[in-house]
Protein backbone atom coordinates (compact mmCIF):
# COMPACT_ATOMS: atom_id res chain seq x y z
CA UNK A 1 0.00 0.00 0.00
CA UNK A 2 1.15 3.39 -0.41
CA UNK A 3 2.23 5.76 2.45
CA UNK A 4 -0.51 7.94 3.54
CA UNK A 5 -0.14 11.30 6.61
CA UNK A 6 -2.35 9.87 9.16
CA UNK A 7 -4.74 11.96 10.00
CA UNK A 8 -3.81 14.61 12.66
CA UNK A 9 -6.65 15.81 14.78
CA UNK A 10 -4.29 18.65 16.46
CA UNK A 11 -2.73 20.56 13.79
CA UNK A 12 -3.80 22.95 11.59
CA UNK A 13 -7.20 22.84 13.26
CA UNK A 14 -9.49 25.85 14.15
CA UNK A 15 -12.33 27.77 14.21
CA UNK A 16 -11.33 30.54 12.68
CA UNK A 17 -13.36 31.22 9.61
CA UNK A 18 -11.11 31.51 6.38
CA UNK A 19 -11.38 34.39 4.01
CA UNK A 20 -14.07 34.55 1.63
CA UNK A 21 -13.61 31.99 -1.56
CA UNK A 22 -12.67 33.45 -4.68
CA UNK A 23 -15.33 31.63 -6.09
CA UNK A 24 -18.37 33.34 -4.65
CA UNK A 25 -21.52 33.15 -6.34
CA UNK A 26 -20.90 29.50 -7.61
CA UNK A 27 -23.71 27.34 -7.78
CA UNK A 28 -24.12 23.80 -6.16
CA UNK A 29 -25.85 22.07 -8.73
CA UNK A 30 -27.47 18.50 -7.70
CA UNK A 31 -28.46 16.08 -9.67
CA UNK A 32 -32.18 17.51 -10.18
CA UNK A 33 -31.73 20.62 -8.57
CA UNK A 34 -29.87 24.02 -8.12
CA UNK A 35 -28.75 25.16 -4.62
CA UNK A 36 -27.17 28.52 -4.16
CA UNK A 37 -23.63 28.42 -2.79
CA UNK A 38 -24.11 28.35 1.14
CA UNK A 39 -27.73 27.47 1.60
CA UNK A 40 -29.77 24.47 2.23
CA UNK A 41 -32.85 22.95 0.40
CA UNK A 42 -35.89 22.47 2.59
CA UNK A 43 -38.45 20.33 2.10
CA UNK A 44 -41.44 20.37 3.94
CA UNK A 45 -41.38 18.47 7.04
CA UNK A 46 -37.47 18.33 6.91
CA UNK A 47 -35.73 18.86 10.01
CA UNK A 48 -34.21 22.31 11.71
CA UNK A 49 -30.50 21.72 11.26
CA UNK A 50 -29.05 23.97 13.70
CA UNK A 51 -26.29 25.98 12.51
CA UNK A 52 -23.89 26.07 15.70
CA UNK A 53 -23.72 23.79 18.39
CA UNK A 54 -22.93 24.52 22.16
CA UNK A 55 -21.47 22.41 24.55
CA UNK A 56 -22.34 23.83 28.18
CA UNK A 57 -21.07 20.49 29.82
CA UNK A 58 -18.52 21.93 32.05
CA UNK A 59 -20.27 25.12 32.23
CA UNK A 60 -21.89 26.34 36.07
CA UNK A 61 -25.60 26.99 34.88
CA UNK A 62 -26.90 30.76 35.59
CA UNK A 63 -29.53 32.57 35.08
CA UNK A 64 -27.58 34.42 31.94
CA UNK A 65 -26.18 31.29 30.79
CA UNK A 66 -29.42 29.58 30.29
CA UNK A 67 -30.69 32.64 28.91
CA UNK A 68 -28.20 32.89 26.22
CA UNK A 69 -28.56 29.46 25.38
CA UNK A 70 -32.58 29.97 24.87
CA UNK A 71 -31.47 32.76 22.52
CA UNK A 72 -28.99 31.03 20.38
CA UNK A 73 -31.65 27.60 19.94
CA UNK A 74 -34.22 30.22 19.40
CA UNK A 75 -32.03 32.19 16.70
CA UNK A 76 -28.96 29.92 15.41
CA UNK A 77 -25.94 31.70 14.39
CA UNK A 78 -24.36 31.53 10.85
CA UNK A 79 -22.14 28.16 10.48
CA UNK A 80 -18.40 29.09 10.66
CA UNK A 81 -17.81 30.26 6.44
CA UNK A 82 -15.27 27.73 7.20
CA UNK A 83 -16.84 24.56 6.64
CA UNK A 84 -19.48 26.42 4.39
CA UNK A 85 -19.76 23.71 1.50
CA UNK A 86 -18.44 26.24 -1.40
CA UNK A 87 -15.80 26.85 0.58
CA UNK A 88 -14.56 22.98 1.10
CA UNK A 89 -15.30 22.65 -2.42
CA UNK A 90 -13.06 25.35 -3.43
CA UNK A 91 -10.44 24.27 -1.35
CA UNK A 92 -10.51 20.74 -2.78
CA UNK A 93 -9.97 22.21 -6.43
CA UNK A 94 -7.62 24.90 -5.73
CA UNK A 95 -5.22 22.30 -3.78
CA UNK A 96 -5.84 19.51 -6.87
CA UNK A 97 -7.13 16.96 -4.37
CA UNK A 98 -8.61 13.89 -5.91
CA UNK A 99 -11.13 13.72 -2.45
CA UNK A 100 -13.10 15.44 0.31
CA UNK A 101 -14.02 13.66 2.85
CA UNK A 102 -16.98 14.99 5.69
CA UNK A 103 -17.15 13.14 8.64
CA UNK A 104 -18.35 14.01 12.27
CA UNK A 105 -15.99 14.05 14.79
CA UNK A 106 -12.79 15.02 12.58
CA UNK A 107 -11.56 18.19 10.45
CA UNK A 108 -12.69 18.34 6.80
CA UNK A 109 -9.92 16.31 5.26
CA UNK A 110 -8.26 16.52 1.65
CA UNK A 111 -6.75 13.45 -0.31
CA UNK A 112 -3.56 15.02 -2.21
CA UNK A 113 -1.58 12.91 -3.87
CA UNK A 114 -2.77 9.87 -2.13
CA UNK A 115 -2.19 11.05 1.42
CA UNK A 116 -5.06 12.45 3.50
CA UNK A 117 -4.85 16.05 5.04
CA UNK A 118 -7.15 18.05 7.37
CA UNK A 119 -8.17 21.78 5.57
CA UNK A 120 -6.34 23.82 7.30
CA UNK A 121 -8.83 26.24 9.76
CA UNK A 122 -11.48 24.46 10.00
CA UNK A 123 -13.58 22.95 12.73
CA UNK A 124 -14.21 19.79 13.97
CA UNK A 125 -17.55 18.29 12.32
CA UNK A 126 -20.27 18.46 14.41
CA UNK A 127 -23.69 15.97 13.43
CA UNK A 128 -25.49 19.04 12.46
CA UNK A 129 -22.57 20.54 10.67
CA UNK A 130 -22.20 17.43 8.34
CA UNK A 131 -25.76 17.33 7.64
CA UNK A 132 -25.95 20.55 6.59
CA UNK A 133 -22.89 20.06 4.02
CA UNK A 134 -24.55 17.35 2.88
CA UNK A 135 -27.84 17.94 2.69
CA UNK A 136 -26.91 21.71 0.60
CA UNK A 137 -25.79 19.07 -2.71
CA UNK A 138 -29.19 17.15 -2.33
CA UNK A 139 -32.23 17.54 -3.87
CA UNK A 140 -35.84 16.18 -2.00
CA UNK A 141 -35.98 12.56 -4.17
CA UNK A 142 -32.16 11.97 -3.19
CA UNK A 143 -32.57 12.86 0.39
CA UNK A 144 -35.40 10.20 0.47
CA UNK A 145 -33.34 7.82 -0.72
CA UNK A 146 -30.55 8.41 1.34
CA UNK A 147 -32.54 8.15 4.15
CA UNK A 148 -34.16 5.18 3.23
CA UNK A 149 -31.06 2.74 1.17
CA UNK A 150 -28.72 4.61 4.27
CA UNK A 151 -26.41 5.48 1.55
CA UNK A 152 -26.48 6.78 -1.84
CA UNK A 153 -24.09 7.82 -4.98
CA UNK A 154 -24.84 11.03 -6.93
CA UNK A 155 -23.35 13.64 -9.03
CA UNK A 156 -23.55 17.42 -8.96
CA UNK A 157 -21.86 20.64 -11.06
CA UNK A 158 -20.42 23.41 -8.31
CA UNK A 159 -21.55 25.45 -10.87
CA UNK A 160 -19.11 25.74 -14.16
CA UNK A 161 -16.11 25.15 -12.09
CA UNK A 162 -16.18 21.41 -11.32
CA UNK A 163 -18.00 18.23 -10.95
CA UNK A 164 -18.08 15.69 -8.37
CA UNK A 165 -18.75 12.10 -7.83
CA UNK A 166 -20.67 11.86 -4.14
CA UNK A 167 -21.39 8.29 -1.72
CA UNK A 168 -22.87 9.76 1.25
CA UNK A 169 -23.71 7.39 3.88
CA UNK A 170 -23.92 6.66 7.84
CA UNK A 171 -21.33 6.46 9.62
CA UNK A 172 -21.92 5.29 13.76
CA UNK A 173 -25.38 6.71 12.97
CA UNK A 174 -24.34 9.81 11.49
CA UNK A 175 -24.12 11.15 7.91
CA UNK A 176 -20.75 11.33 6.21
CA UNK A 177 -19.95 11.72 2.81
CA UNK A 178 -16.72 11.24 -0.01
CA UNK A 179 -16.70 13.99 -2.33
CA UNK A 180 -14.57 12.91 -5.48
CA UNK A 181 -13.60 15.70 -8.36
CA UNK A 182 -13.76 15.00 -11.16
CA UNK A 183 -11.82 17.12 -13.60
CA UNK A 184 -13.72 19.68 -15.94
CA UNK A 185 -11.50 19.16 -18.83
CA UNK A 186 -11.49 16.29 -20.66
CA UNK A 187 -8.25 14.25 -20.76
CA UNK A 188 -6.67 12.82 -23.65
CA UNK A 189 -4.88 9.16 -23.98
CA UNK A 190 -1.49 11.47 -24.16
CA UNK A 191 -2.24 13.26 -21.38
CA UNK A 192 -2.87 11.30 -18.77
CA UNK A 193 0.75 8.99 -19.70
CA UNK A 194 -1.09 5.53 -20.95
CA UNK A 195 0.44 3.37 -23.18
CA UNK A 196 -0.10 4.08 -27.13
CA UNK A 197 -1.97 0.82 -27.39
CA UNK A 198 -4.64 2.17 -25.14
CA UNK A 199 -5.62 4.90 -27.90
CA UNK A 200 -6.56 1.36 -30.17
CA UNK A 201 -8.77 0.23 -28.05
CA UNK A 202 -11.23 3.38 -29.65
CA UNK A 203 -10.63 1.37 -33.34
CA UNK A 204 -12.19 -1.80 -32.55
CA UNK A 205 -15.32 -2.78 -34.40
CA UNK A 206 -16.66 -4.67 -31.51
CA UNK A 207 -16.03 -6.99 -28.65
CA UNK A 208 -15.50 -6.17 -25.02
CA UNK A 209 -12.75 -3.84 -23.06
CA UNK A 210 -12.12 -3.73 -19.73
CA UNK A 211 -10.67 -1.30 -17.65
CA UNK A 212 -10.09 -2.80 -13.67
CA UNK A 213 -8.29 -1.69 -10.66
CA UNK A 214 -9.25 -0.32 -6.97
CA UNK A 215 -11.78 2.34 -6.02
CA UNK A 216 -9.59 5.51 -7.06
CA UNK A 217 -7.29 4.26 -9.57
CA UNK A 218 -8.58 6.28 -12.78
CA UNK A 219 -10.76 3.90 -14.20
CA UNK A 220 -13.31 6.34 -15.01
CA UNK A 221 -10.88 9.14 -16.59
CA UNK A 222 -9.28 6.77 -18.78
CA UNK A 223 -12.50 5.08 -20.43
CA UNK A 224 -13.89 9.24 -20.07
CA UNK A 225 -10.90 9.64 -22.72
CA UNK A 226 -11.10 6.97 -25.18
CA UNK A 227 -14.65 7.33 -25.18
CA UNK A 228 -13.72 11.11 -25.79
CA UNK A 229 -11.27 10.03 -28.87
CA UNK A 230 -14.30 8.28 -30.63
CA UNK A 231 -16.41 10.65 -30.11
CA UNK A 232 -14.08 13.33 -31.83
CA UNK A 233 -13.38 10.61 -34.78
CA UNK A 234 -16.00 8.41 -35.62
CA UNK A 235 -19.80 9.15 -36.60
CA UNK A 236 -21.66 6.47 -34.09
CA UNK A 237 -23.59 6.17 -31.50
CA UNK A 238 -22.35 6.03 -27.77
CA UNK A 239 -24.23 4.97 -24.85
CA UNK A 240 -23.41 5.31 -21.42
CA UNK A 241 -24.75 3.72 -18.19
CA UNK A 242 -23.83 5.16 -15.31
CA UNK A 243 -23.76 5.20 -11.59
CA UNK A 244 -23.49 8.42 -11.13
CA UNK A 245 -22.59 10.36 -14.15
CA UNK A 246 -19.21 11.70 -13.65
CA UNK A 247 -17.32 12.95 -17.24
CA UNK A 248 -20.34 14.97 -19.02
CA UNK A 249 -19.95 14.31 -22.81
CA UNK A 250 -20.91 16.71 -25.68
CA UNK A 251 -21.92 15.11 -28.62
CA UNK A 252 -19.02 15.52 -31.55
CA UNK A 253 -18.85 13.51 -34.40
CA UNK A 254 -20.90 11.38 -32.40
CA UNK A 255 -24.51 11.03 -30.79
CA UNK A 256 -23.58 11.04 -27.14
CA UNK A 257 -26.40 9.79 -24.66
CA UNK A 258 -25.97 8.97 -20.97
CA UNK A 259 -28.30 7.49 -18.68
CA UNK A 260 -27.96 7.61 -15.19
CA UNK A 261 -29.16 4.79 -12.80
CA UNK A 262 -31.92 5.87 -10.47
CA UNK A 263 -32.74 9.30 -12.24
CA UNK A 264 -32.69 7.51 -16.19
CA UNK A 265 -32.86 4.20 -15.33
CA UNK A 266 -34.13 2.18 -12.57
CA UNK A 267 -31.01 -0.43 -12.69
CA UNK A 268 -27.63 -1.63 -14.68
CA UNK A 269 -29.34 -4.99 -15.89
CA UNK A 270 -32.74 -2.79 -16.75
CA UNK A 271 -31.04 0.01 -18.89
CA UNK A 272 -28.68 -3.18 -20.27
CA UNK A 273 -31.68 -4.80 -21.13
CA UNK A 274 -33.12 -2.04 -23.41
CA UNK A 275 -29.98 -0.90 -24.81
CA UNK A 276 -30.43 -2.90 -28.08
CA UNK A 277 -33.43 -1.14 -28.60
CA UNK A 278 -31.95 2.25 -28.93
CA UNK A 279 -29.62 1.31 -31.69
CA UNK A 280 -26.56 1.55 -30.24
CA UNK A 281 -22.63 1.02 -31.53
CA UNK A 282 -20.92 1.63 -28.58
CA UNK A 283 -21.96 1.22 -24.76
CA UNK A 284 -20.50 2.23 -21.89
CA UNK A 285 -21.64 0.16 -18.68
CA UNK A 286 -19.73 1.91 -15.37
CA UNK A 287 -19.72 -0.91 -13.70
CA UNK A 288 -20.48 -5.24 -13.86
CA UNK A 289 -21.55 -5.49 -10.22
CA UNK A 290 -23.51 -9.05 -10.60
CA UNK A 291 -24.30 -11.88 -12.98
CA UNK A 292 -27.19 -9.95 -14.00
CA UNK A 293 -25.13 -6.50 -15.55
CA UNK A 294 -22.21 -8.95 -16.58
CA UNK A 295 -24.60 -11.40 -18.73
CA UNK A 296 -25.83 -8.60 -20.37
CA UNK A 297 -22.70 -7.46 -21.19
CA UNK A 298 -21.74 -10.66 -22.71
CA UNK A 299 -24.55 -10.70 -24.50
CA UNK A 300 -24.70 -6.67 -26.06
CA UNK A 301 -20.87 -7.81 -27.00
CA UNK A 302 -21.96 -11.38 -28.73
CA UNK A 303 -24.46 -8.98 -31.01
CA UNK A 304 -21.74 -7.11 -32.78
CA UNK A 305 -21.55 -3.94 -30.39
CA UNK A 306 -18.36 -2.36 -29.03
CA UNK A 307 -18.48 -2.42 -24.94
CA UNK A 308 -16.43 -0.67 -22.46
CA UNK A 309 -16.72 -1.91 -18.67
CA UNK A 310 -14.99 -1.71 -15.56
CA UNK A 311 -14.55 -4.59 -12.70
CA UNK A 312 -12.60 -3.66 -9.10
CA UNK A 313 -10.29 -6.65 -9.72
CA UNK A 314 -6.27 -6.20 -9.81
CA UNK A 315 -4.98 -7.98 -12.92
CA UNK A 316 -6.48 -8.96 -16.36
CA UNK A 317 -6.52 -12.73 -15.17
CA UNK A 318 -8.41 -11.82 -11.96
CA UNK A 319 -10.83 -10.00 -14.31
CA UNK A 320 -11.43 -13.56 -16.35
CA UNK A 321 -11.74 -15.02 -13.70
CA UNK A 322 -14.53 -12.77 -11.58
CA UNK A 323 -16.68 -12.48 -14.81
CA UNK A 324 -16.58 -16.51 -15.00
CA UNK A 325 -16.91 -17.16 -10.89
CA UNK A 326 -20.34 -15.27 -10.95
CA UNK A 327 -22.19 -18.00 -13.23
CA UNK A 328 -23.52 -21.33 -12.06
CA UNK A 329 -20.51 -23.89 -13.08
CA UNK A 330 -22.54 -25.78 -14.99
CA UNK A 331 -22.86 -22.76 -17.14
CA UNK A 332 -19.20 -21.86 -17.19
CA UNK A 333 -17.57 -23.73 -19.91
CA UNK A 334 -20.08 -22.00 -21.64
CA UNK A 335 -19.38 -18.36 -20.36
CA UNK A 336 -15.72 -19.21 -20.98
CA UNK A 337 -16.40 -19.81 -24.96
CA UNK A 338 -18.32 -16.98 -24.83
CA UNK A 339 -15.67 -14.47 -23.50
CA UNK A 340 -13.01 -16.02 -25.33
CA UNK A 341 -14.48 -15.09 -28.57
CA UNK A 342 -15.55 -11.36 -27.43
CA UNK A 343 -12.71 -10.07 -25.18
CA UNK A 344 -10.77 -7.22 -26.46
CA UNK A 345 -8.54 -6.28 -24.10
CA UNK A 346 -8.22 -5.78 -20.34
CA UNK A 347 -6.32 -2.44 -19.22
CA UNK A 348 -5.28 -3.03 -15.23
CA UNK A 349 -4.10 0.58 -13.33
CA UNK A 350 -2.93 2.04 -10.70
CA UNK A 351 -2.20 5.27 -9.39
CA UNK A 352 1.59 5.59 -8.25
CA UNK A 353 2.64 8.66 -6.24
CA UNK A 354 5.20 10.26 -8.23
CA UNK A 355 7.99 12.05 -7.01
CA UNK A 356 7.81 15.73 -6.70
CA UNK A 357 4.06 15.49 -6.40
CA UNK A 358 0.66 14.24 -8.01
CA UNK A 359 0.26 10.03 -9.39
CA UNK A 360 1.05 8.51 -12.24
CA UNK A 361 -0.75 5.79 -14.13
CA UNK A 362 1.25 2.51 -14.05
CA UNK A 363 -1.14 -0.25 -16.16
CA UNK A 364 -1.00 -4.07 -17.01
CA UNK A 365 -2.14 -4.16 -19.79
CA UNK A 366 -3.69 -7.71 -22.31
CA UNK A 367 -4.26 -8.09 -25.52
CA UNK A 368 -6.61 -10.76 -26.60
CA UNK A 369 -4.28 -12.88 -29.18
CA UNK A 370 -4.99 -16.36 -30.29
CA UNK A 371 -2.96 -17.49 -26.92
CA UNK A 372 -5.24 -15.53 -24.75
CA UNK A 373 -8.47 -16.63 -26.03
CA UNK A 374 -7.21 -20.36 -26.43
CA UNK A 375 -6.25 -19.75 -22.50
CA UNK A 376 -9.40 -18.11 -21.35
CA UNK A 377 -11.82 -21.12 -23.34
CA UNK A 378 -9.49 -23.76 -21.53
CA UNK A 379 -10.01 -22.56 -18.06
CA UNK A 380 -6.63 -21.43 -17.28
CA UNK A 381 -6.28 -18.12 -16.47
CA UNK A 382 -3.19 -19.17 -14.57
CA UNK A 383 -1.16 -18.93 -17.62
CA UNK A 384 -2.28 -15.57 -18.92
CA UNK A 385 0.67 -13.74 -16.86
CA UNK A 386 3.38 -15.45 -18.67
CA UNK A 387 1.50 -14.88 -22.10
CA UNK A 388 1.51 -11.16 -21.00
CA UNK A 389 5.21 -10.99 -20.65
CA UNK A 390 5.89 -12.61 -23.92
CA UNK A 391 3.41 -10.08 -25.35
CA UNK A 392 5.18 -6.96 -25.47
CA UNK A 393 5.43 -6.77 -29.54
CA UNK A 394 1.53 -6.64 -29.38
CA UNK A 395 1.75 -3.84 -26.83
CA UNK A 396 1.21 -5.68 -23.86
CA UNK A 397 2.89 -5.07 -20.44
CA UNK A 398 2.74 -6.33 -17.36
CA UNK A 399 2.49 -4.79 -14.29
CA UNK A 400 6.11 -5.22 -12.41
CA UNK A 401 7.86 -4.65 -15.59
CA UNK A 402 5.40 -1.15 -15.99
CA UNK A 403 6.47 -0.31 -12.37
CA UNK A 404 10.10 -1.09 -12.92
CA UNK A 405 9.75 1.12 -15.78
CA UNK A 406 8.81 4.24 -13.88
CA UNK A 407 11.37 4.18 -11.11
CA UNK A 408 14.59 3.66 -13.70
CA UNK A 409 12.88 6.94 -15.24
CA UNK A 410 13.26 8.60 -12.23
CA UNK A 411 8.94 9.40 -12.33
CA UNK A 412 8.68 6.88 -8.90
CA UNK A 413 10.47 5.80 -6.09
CA UNK A 414 11.76 2.23 -5.69
CA UNK A 415 9.96 1.92 -2.62
CA UNK A 416 6.60 3.04 -3.85
CA UNK A 417 6.42 1.08 -7.08
CA UNK A 418 7.40 -2.21 -4.83
CA UNK A 419 3.97 -1.28 -2.79
CA UNK A 420 2.22 -2.63 -6.55
CA UNK A 421 4.57 -5.01 -7.13
CA UNK A 422 2.52 -8.42 -8.04
CA UNK A 423 5.78 -10.29 -7.74
CA UNK A 424 8.20 -8.81 -5.97
CA UNK A 425 11.12 -11.07 -7.33
CA UNK A 426 10.62 -10.26 -10.81
CA UNK A 427 10.26 -6.91 -10.08
CA UNK A 428 13.07 -6.29 -8.36
CA UNK A 429 15.28 -8.27 -11.17
CA UNK A 430 13.54 -5.99 -13.60
CA UNK A 431 14.33 -2.64 -11.84
CA UNK A 432 18.37 -3.88 -11.98
CA UNK A 433 17.93 -4.60 -15.57
CA UNK A 434 18.99 -8.25 -15.40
Amino acid sequence: MQNENPVNLDANVGVNPVANPTMAGAVVQPATGVVPAGEVMTQPGSPVVNEQVMDNSTAVPTTSSIAAAAAAAATPTAVPSSVRIEVLLEECIKKSASDLHIQVGLPPVLRISGALQPIPNTPILTEDMVEKLIFSTLDSMQRETLAKDKEFDYSFAFGEIARFRVNAFNEKGHLAAAFRLIPTKMPTIEELGMPQVISGFADYPRGLVLVTGPTGSGKSTTLAAIINKINSEKSVHILTIEDPIEFTHKSKRSLVAQREVHYDTYSFSRALKSALREDPDVVLLGEMRDLETISAAITIAETGHLVFATLHTNSAAQSVDRMIDVFPAEQQPQIRSQLAGILMAVCSQRLIPAIGGGRVVAAEIMIANSAVRSIIREGKTHQLDTTIQTGANEGMQTMDRTLAKLVQQGTVTYDDARDYAVDMREFERLVKGI
